[in-house]
């Protein structure tokens, strides 16, 4: 766990933890709980709430009775009774939280709840390291021995309780597994006490965690811990595409974020007409797409192939059905037609400055080599080639050619 090592300041965050106990770093992640009512003292003449709320591997979470009155905060290292033996866990929300907590998820009886030990100790926690240290071998090796018996399962994870006398496997099926002759050949190779836990491909990608579609990491995995059913039905009123590649996470169900904004989607859609078809004297238009949050509707008439759609506003398709059952029909859908905002390019400016992101798969053009390369000569006047083909005079040699030579008198 990630506050296993570090001791707890007066109002009960860890010691050291800058995040009021709220760290998402893999040790406390999902499983910690704010206590926003740390600051609160009680009333006069009330007693603090008996029940503590401790958490396990595998976002497992149990209330256990603090009898003898310890004083705890969350983060604190517990040994609490286990079937048998006894476990060791990390305290979780204790006081008026735990209370709500307690009333809100868990509905079993009081002689049901079992009771805290004592404080984990020094031996206590060093046993328990060991029992962790051994989880990862002991999941391959529970795999190699149930894919050796030829079980349509998986084994997903392992957790030793704290005294190491029993264990969790944890797998994932998608029928019913017969695992009697596999507890048997478990309790022979491990020398523990063997308990089979079945849990859902949701539970188990929230365990390994990830980065999704979205760019993010795996919201099963940092936050999320109600796992509702997702169906198709989501995605159509939110007009995705019924594609199982897109809509399926890494789990292989349909993703949890389909259930995030569809609540404003159908509220949205409680203002649309149900009636698919309009009635024109031209003909009758079906309905092909809406808009759900500009409240725009297009229809397109079915006798003309590859007509352009109309667009029409929700208000004004109502009066056209309603017209139609009183049976007057519009001569064209194109008189009540909206017309659209074309794209305006001068209106797209770069705030950020920043180019295009393709600028660099541009190919540069390679400058050709000035070895080798002849220079054009320029097309010669008549007047050029006339002084040209003129025969040059013996004289003309050297720059004072034309000067007569000087006497020169001794």
């Amino acid at each position: 766990m990630g506050c296993e090592s570090c001791s707890n300041n007066k109002n009960g965050q860890p010691k050291g933890c800058r995040n009021n106990g709220t760290c998402s770093t893999g040790g406390c992640s999902k499983l910690a709980v704010f206590d926003w009512l740390a600051n609160m003292e009680l009333p006069a003449g009330v007693e603090p709430f008996e029940y503590v709320e401790v958490r396990f591997k595998n976002s497992r979470k149990e209330f256990y009775n603090n009898r003898d009155q310890y004083s705890l905060n969350p983060g604190d290292v517990i040994v609490v009774e286990g079937s048998p033996g006894f476990d060791v866990g990390v305290v979780s929300a204790s006081g008026e939280l735990a209370r709500l907590q307690f009333q809100k998820k868990s509905g079993r009886k009081s002689r049901d709840i079992k009771k805290i030990l004592r404080k984990a100790g020094s031996h206590d926690l060093e046993k328990w390291r060991e029992a962790k240290a051994l989880e990862y071998d002991t999941m391959h090796q529970a795999r190699t021995i149930a894919n050796s018996l030829g079980l349509e399962m998986k084994i997903s994870d392992v957790e030793y309780q704290g005294d190491k006398t029993k264990a969790i496997f944890y797998y994932t099926a998608e029928g019913r597994v017969d695992f009697r002759e596999l507890i048997k050949k478990y309790a022979d190779a491990f020398r523990i006490r063997v308990e089979m836990k079945q849990i859902g491909a949701r539970q188990e990608a929230g365990r390994l965690g990830g980065i999704g579609s979205c760019g993010r990491e795996l919201c099963c995995s940092t936050w999320l811990t109600d796992f509702r059913s997702v169906s198709t039905s989501a995605a159509r009123y939110q007009q995705l595409a019924l594609n199982t590649q897109k809509l399926a996470g890494q789990c292989g169900k349909l993703k949890c974020c389909l259930n995030y904004e569809l609540d404003s989607y159908l509220d949205a859609l409680k203002g649309f007409p149900k009636n698919s078809k309009i009635k024109t004297k031209k003909g009758t238009a079906q309905h092909l797409k809406t808009d759900i949050f500009k409240g725009i509707m297009w229809y397109v008439y079915e006798d003309s192939k590859g007509g352009s759609p109309v667009a029409l506003e929700k208000e004004r398709v109502k009066e056209i059905l309603e017209l139609n059952e009183k049976g007057k029909y519009p001569e064209d859908l194109r008189m009540f037609a909206i017309e659209e905002p074309s794209a305006n390019k001068e209106a797209f400016t770069n705030v950020v400055g920043q180019d295009s992101l393709t600028r660099f798969d541009k190919k540069k053009k390679k400058k050709s080599p000035r070895k080798g390369r002849r220079k054009q000569r320029k097309p010669q006047s008549d007047g050029n080639k006339q002084r040209q083909n003129q025969p040059r005079s013996k004289k003309g040699k050297g720059r004072n050619s034309s000067k007569k030579p000087r006497n020169n008198k001794k």
